[in-house]
């Protein structure tokens, strides 16, 4: 038996709550935002996303605030909360996901290696924030942290509003 797709299980709890949702994106670039939205029926709870690859645009318009990405850096849980709680307000939706990290091939250091990504949800509640390692080549990596970031989607809703 196949497995219910969980951007499908996503909308159907949002549309259940009467939620809506945005996302902020660096290093899946617009992935987590195509998943949602490959849903018919998005458009009733996908509010839109920002791809915020360059740290200007996660100041700009996240309002992340440049002293957080100096101090953390970009692939940081302090950066991916403010993404996610920046990327909330902007949209004025119920809950934001952001999402940061280095797919590779380049980019990693012994602190910071290429898999490693940072997943944000902003709601109500407050935020949460996930730190992850993925294997693989850069498809993979984006791949996985799109799937982390729904099924993180998905718990939040069951735990703030079952």
């Amino acid at each position: 038996m196949m497995k219910e797709d969980p951007a499908a299980r996503l909308g159907e709890e949002l549309k259940r709550r009467g939620w809506t949702i945005a996302v902020a994106e660096s290093c899946t670039a617009g992935g987590l935002g195509k998943r949602i939205t490959d849903v018919p029926g998005a458009s009733s709870y996908f509010l839109g996303g920002i791809i915020a690859y360059h740290n200007s645009v996660k100041e700009r318009f996240l309002a992340v605030p440049s002293s957080t990405v100096s101090r953390f850096g970009a692939v940081s849980e302090e950066t991916a909360k403010a993404m996610a709680s920046g990327c909330r307000e902007a949209f004025e939706g119920d809950i934001a996901i952001a999402i940061t990290g280095i797919a590779g091939p380049d980019g990693g250091t012994a602190d910071k290696p290429v898999g490693l990504v940072y997943i944000s949800i902003a709601g109500e509640g407050g935020v949460a924030c996930e730190r992850f390692r993925f294997d693989g080549d850069r498809s993979a990596v984006r791949r996985s942290a799109v799937e982390a970031a729904l099924n993180m989607a998905l718990l939040h809703l069951e735990r703030t509003c079952p």
